[in-house]
């Protein structure tokens, strides 16, 4: 490759890096409102978080064009390929994040329009939404920085999560078995606790993927990424 065309190449997957993750910023502000909105019971900034999805879908479609055209002119070799490659699949995840943020928002919507709340907001709901973006906010700063380590602690801070999803699902069935008028409403609560908890995975995988571009290695769904995580 030239260098005229090395340094276009080069231009080119910057501006894709650099738009994906504003993606990012865009759908962790997401989680964060949704997740204060939940508490809250604000519906406007429930409504909001409900049509900015459409711009996360948007900037999905963009970036994925972008990468396929990147592809087809300028055939990446070895790790260009794997960025390329990896930002394809990062795309994907952070649009999935988008989508629980849209859902925790309309499952929220749903509870306080309802007018029926006989379970309070639990705190834990709020302290996993804040514990995802974390997660999400680490992942995609180890992707600015190719940072393997920091990439690390993302895919070892999923536990915390996983612990405070089956916290809030022990408290919401001690209520739903002490009074069964609770049940829908204990229900709902566990599909947005679930969709937080979801977040919590997508930035693991966006943080397996920065592994993936850095040192080549896959590691997803292996036990190398439990025992890599013990390392660090």
């Amino acid at each position: 490759m030239s260098d005229h065309l090395s340094k276009q190449f080069d231009l080119e997957l910057e501006n894709i890096r650099t738009r994906i993750l504003q993606m990012g910023g865009l759908v962790e502000r997401q989680v964060l409102a949704a997740v204060d909105a939940f508490s809250s019971g604000n519906l406007d900034e429930m409504q909001q978080v409900i049509g900015n999805d459409r711009e996360v879908d948007a900037l999905e479609v963009g970036i994925d064009e972008d990468c396929t055209l990147l592809i087809a002119r300028r055939q990446p070799t070895a790790r260009d390929l794997r960025l390329v490659m990896a930002i394809s699949r990062i795309v994907t995840d952070l649009e999935r994040v988008g989508d629980k943020a849209s859902k925790i928002a309309r499952m929220s919507q749903k509870l306080h329009q309802s007018g029926a709340q006989r379970i309070p907001r639990l705190s834990d709901v709020h302290h996993c939404g804040r514990l995802a973006s974390d997660m999400l906010q680490g992942s995609l700063d180890s992707l600015a920085r190719m940072d393997v380590d920091a990439a690390r602690r993302v895919i070892g801070a999923d536990k915390a999560i996983d612990a405070a999803f089956n916290a809030i699902l022990r408290q919401l069935i001690t209520y739903m078995m002490e009074d069964p008028r609770t049940i829908s409403e204990a229900l709902d609560i566990i599909w947005i606790a679930k969709a937080i908890e979801r977040v919590g995975d997508h930035a693991t995988n966006i943080a397996e993927n920065v592994i993936y571009i850095v040192s080549g290695i896959d590691i997803r769904h292996s036990a190398v990424a439990a025992s890599k995580t013990d390392e660090a």
